[in-house]
């Protein structure tokens, strides 16, 4: 649910006094629980603490912020507190000031960041880089693809849904998860070790997240953020400095679209008011495929009940199948395979088409 609960609570806070600063000085503090202010000219510094009525305070300075105090407490088993952050670009009606965003990944040539953080013993939390993306241009309310990046986390929590895989990214590896909070999708690349600075490419994760299958080049990236998600604690936590620049003119040269080649054999077995069906995704091309996502429509009066291999989205008409955590590599060349059963009526056909992280497959 994380920070989505906050679209409802900052409609209602509006009923009562939330105070929204001015340009920030040095150590300006933030209590309000959706306080904002802004800094550089550049950048909005935001309190966000959705998910508590407890106290939490920031202290904001010319080139980040610090977690002053931190009171809330949240179950290591579900969503944490707040997510105290900076960030460029619009979010839930705030945009950064002369932000170019939001900018549809097509026009973009170039998206870069840094940031430096200061990270604390003894409490739990991440530290959390977001990139957010919706198929509109939106400035308000819920994208529907959240792209997390866990620069360091401490205590027994984890991302959203599911590991899917690893992923080399800006000459780092990443673990890969891959679900959905309810609200939107989520992809997370979890470092192996705490990182506390890094200068690098928002553009790699973009292109690995659409290669994916979950986004196209048609979307937009709305707005880019960098701070913590505290379930316990966090005081002392800081964002030393952040920066973002993003680009457009990509137009004339867009970002390439996935060009590997696929096939898919669908074979069933029918019986009276049930089938079962194995899937195999063989990978054509020349270069490996690491995470897939298949997408194809069930003919009408199927309805899937039971699967295995894959992680489904959607029981019936359009489906989504995606690679669980043993199988997400498919090689030049390579295969694998899952399937599923489910019920039927009428006359019974088969998917006129698929597609691997949004490139159309051939059957075999």
């Amino acid at each position: 649910m994380r920070r989505f609960l906050a679209l409802c609570l900052l409609a209602v806070s509006t009923l009562g006094a939330v105070a929204v600063a001015g340009p920030a000085q040095a150590d300006t503090r933030i209590c309000d629980q959706y306080g904002t202010t802004t800094i550089g000219g550049r950048y909005t510094v935001m309190n966000n603490r959705w998910g508590t009525s407890a106290e939490q305070c920031i202290n904001v300075t010319g080139s980040g912020f610090s977690i002053a105090s931190q009171q809330g407490t949240g179950s290591t088993s579900g969503a944490p507190v707040s997510y105290p952050a900076v960030y460029y670009g619009c979010h839930y009606t705030k945009c950064s000031p002369g932000t170019v965003l939001p900018l549809q990944v097509s026009a973009i040539s170039s998206a870069t960041s840094s940031i430096d953080y200061t990270y604390v013993s003894g409490a739990t939390y991440d530290a959390a880089y977001d990139i957010w993306l919706d198929p509109q241009p939106r400035t308000d309310g819920v994208n529907q693809q959240e792209i997390m990046i866990w620069f360091n986390r401490q205590g027994s929590i984890q991302p959203i849904g599911s590991v899917v895989g690893t992923a080399t990214i800006g000459g780092r590896t990443w673990q890969v998860w891959q679900g959905s909070n309810g609200s939107n999708a989520v992809i997370s690349y979890v470092a192996p070790s705490p990182i506390t600075s890094w200068s690098f490419s928002v553009l790699d994760f973009i292109t690995d997240v659409r290669n994916r299958g979950a986004i196209t080049n048609s979307w937009y990236l709305t707005s880019i953020q960098a701070g913590f998600e505290p379930w316990i604690g966090g005081a002392g936590l800081a964002v030393n400095s952040f920066s973002a620049a993003v680009n457009g003119g990509g137009g004339s040269t867009p970002v390439p679209e996935p060009t590997s080649s696929c096939q898919v054999a669908y074979k069933t077995n029918q019986w009276q008011g049930g089938f079962s069906a194995d899937v195999t995704v063989r990978n054509t091309g020349t270069t490996p495929v690491n995470g897939w996502t298949l997408g194809f429509t069930l003919p009408s009066g199927q309805t899937i009940t039971s699967s295995w291999n894959a992680t489904l989205s959607g029981s019936s008409a359009a489906i989504t199948a995606r690679n669980v955590s043993y199988n997400g590599a498919i090689p030049a060349g390579g295969s694998q395979s899952f399937g599923f059963q489910g019920n039927h009526s009428g006359s019974f056909t088969t998917p006129s088409a698929f597609t691997l992280n949004g490139t159309t497959c051939t059957r075999a």
